[in-house]
């Protein structure tokens, strides 16, 4: 019933005292179960779980696989945001290219001192490029998560718009954080910084920042992960992408993603009547957080109205708000 990812998900989980985590796999386990037609085991299972969750102690404090870190503070106070970092590797859902890809970079973390006998070196810098809501920032969390990293978020705004003339000299203290604390570090809506050099709307401020941040990330031998996430590659200056070990694109879902997302959001629920076909087709085109959102929407909506009855029609509506141009 369980898959073989399940599986170490809940040693995982249980190894961590994450019970929380724990609890959520095994229902993940009987939904699955439900929907292979096997519902005395899966009725099992959520009875195992909700009597457990009823029983249970409150927790004490579940360690982290994140390092615990003060944020900031001193000059970079504002300039980097200590990011709580647990999303698992497994709770993504990316195509199989992204996802393939993904683990080399995890790979190749885990066995850098491997790759150091023979002179080589890990992929640390790395462009995350696609549509909002695709997956970019979950994956930067989840590089962090499973490596056991903290996750450090550049606030770009606070970077430009409080230091308008310094900005150069903050950078500077950003990658010399960098370069002394092992983590993993996001600069989201990269785009902020990289614009192209000569556009017509350049600000002289932003292309000396553009300047010294390819100088710095190009000098940047540190053994933390730099990860640039935009939305906008269009608009990126060309020089940039051979500072990066790797440039991966994220895609909206497709119909097979679409039905993981719906299926793992809506693992309390029954979905075996559900139209996949119309429901895949109806999901074309929006991100993987408009998909999760969507069903929230659903569940909430069969939660209060339908007792607790998922169909078709009421999840089919929900993501067609979800769609341009739909209210």
């Amino acid at each position: 019933m369980a898959t073989a990812e399940q599986l170490k998900a809940l040693l995982r989980s249980h190894a961590d005292r994450d019970d929380q985590r724990f609890y959520s796999i095994a229902l993940q386990v009987a939904a699955k179960a439900a929907r292979q037609g096997h519902h005395k085991l899966a009725t099992d299972l959520k009875s195992l779980v909700e009597s457990a969750q009823k029983s249970s102690k409150p927790a004490i404090a579940v360690q982290s696989p994140t390092p615990l870190k003060a944020q900031p503070s001193g000059e970079l106070k504002g300039l980097l945001d200590l990011t709580p970092a647990s999303v698992r590797r497994n709770e993504l859902v990316l195509a199989d290219d992204i996802s393939a890809r993904l683990e080399q970079v995890l790979l190749e973390q885990r066995q850098k001192d491997k790759l150091s006998k023979y002179g080589l070196s890990p992929r640390r810098k790395l462009l995350f490029t696609g549509a909002p809501g695709t997956g970019k920032t979950m994956s930067a969390a989840a590089l962090a998560t499973e490596l056991k990293l903290p996750l450090y978020t550049v606030v770009l705004d606070s970077l430009i718009t409080r230091f308008m003339g310094e900005t150069a000299s903050k950078l500077r203290l950003i990658f010399d954080h960098i370069k002394n604390t092992r983590a993993v570090y996001l600069f989201d809506e990269f785009d902020a910084i990289g614009a192209q050099r000569g556009a017509h709307n350049d600000v002289g401020e932003i292309r000396r920042v553009l300047n010294s941040f390819l100088l710095f990330v190009e000098q940047d031998s540190s053994e933390s992960i730099i990860v640039a996430a935009t939305n906008h590659p269009e608009l990126l200056d060309k020089a940039l992408y051979r500072r990066f070990d790797d440039i991966i694109r994220f895609e909206k879902p497709g119909q097979e993603q679409i039905k993981q997302l719906i299926e793992n959001r809506l693992m309390m629920f029954n979905t075996n009547q559900l139209d996949w076909n119309e429901l895949t087709k109806t999901g074309n085109n929006l991100s993987s957080a408009e998909i999760t959102q969507a069903c929230e929407d659903a569940a909430k909506e069969a939660v209060l109205n339908h007792e607790a009855k998922i169909t078709s029609s009421l999840l089919i509506s929900a993501i067609q708000r979800r769609q341009p141009g739909e209210k």
